[in-house]
């Protein structure tokens, strides 16, 4: 009576020099010369994807370097003659640190502002069960779906009558109507992750509700707010059309709306520009890095329930 061998092609063990000697030799070459492939196809695909994400990014700080405003259309006259004039005179002769402030005034405050409310609605709806509270998660959704130019008029009426228009606290009331909306779908899913026993071992230890939230909750769910304010702060710092209608003081002007005034009716200094678009960068890349290691956690923990 015979018997058969397993196959050592079978299952998925991985590929070590004790594997490969246990196998026939044209069987683990072959084995080899896949996992070479693969591994060559894979890197290959990675680095390709990072130079398709890098190279926008670094023609944008290519052309700042041209000191005239026609470079963009002969990039090659670039290389005999870079400076930093660009971001000099953007530095000294323009609103750019007013600007600036603006930014982060109202990025900022969106941040903090619209992450407290969606971490409460988003915790509400997660352990709390009161009537509506699945069509109130839906509701926020819808609000998403009106365009800006429909916003644009009533927004503008109420911002009018509570005499909010041109006032820092204004614009952030109307980017955490964006903001909050987004993150609270993002923190109820991530909230449904944290088991309930947590909140009831706070209960039991005499904590109130909200001592349990501050107390308990948020600490684990770092990697959710990061992603929360990460949207928030970006959500605010590149907003244009809101920024345009309901700041009217030049002095109050956020760096995306600042960007542009080296537009006009008959000219566009390019090259200014792109000095400024990699001076607006720096803020966003700083606040980047100081979430990036919540991030990732943050963005996959909210999709499953544990």
């Amino acid at each position: 009576m015979s018997t058969t061998t397993p196959s050592p092609l079978k299952g998925d063990r991985p590929v070590t020099p004790q594997v490969l000697a246990s196998l026939p030799g044209d069987a683990a070459r072959r084995r080899h010369r896949r996992g070479l492939a693969a591994a060559l196809a894979s890197h290959g695909v990675l680095i390709t994807g990072s130079v398709v994400a890098l190279f926008p990014v670094a023609w944008l700080v290519f052309l700042s370097l041209g000191p005239d405003k026609d470079d963009y259309l002969h990039p090659g006259g670039i290389w005999h003659k870079m400076t930093l004039d660009n971001y000099a005179y953007v530095l000294q002769h323009t609103n750019f640190f007013d600007w600036l402030k603006s930014s982060l005034i109202v990025s900022l405050g969106t941040t903090v502002l619209g992450v407290m409310v969606a971490a409460t609605t988003g915790y509400a709806v997660s352990r709390m069960r009161f009537p509506g509270y699945r069509k109130f998660m839906w509701v926020l959704l819808l609000t998403q779906m009106f365009p800006v130019a429909v916003l644009m008029v009533p927004m503008y009426q109420i911002l009018a009558d509570l005499e909010l228009i041109d006032t820092y606290l204004g614009l952030i009331l109307v980017y955490c109507s964006t903001a909050v909306p987004y993150c609270a779908w993002l923190l109820k899913g991530y909230f449904d992750t944290i088991p309930f026993e947590i909140d009831e071992a706070g209960r039991v230890d005499g904590l109130t509700p909200f001592g349990t939230f501050a107390r308990l909750i948020l600490p684990l769910a770092k990697p959710g707010l990061a992603v929360a304010a990460f949207y928030s702060f970006i959500t605010a710092f590149g907003e244009v059309a809101f920024a345009t209608t309901f700041m009217l003081d030049d002095q109050k002007y956020t760096l995306a709306v600042g960007l542009q005034s080296f537009i006009s009716e008959h000219d566009a200094q390019r090259n200014l520009m792109a000095a400024t678009a990699v001076l607006i960068a720096i803020p966003v890349s700083a606040f980047f890095y100081l979430v990036q290691k919540n991030l990732v956690a943050g963005l996959t923990a909210g999709g499953t329930k544990g």
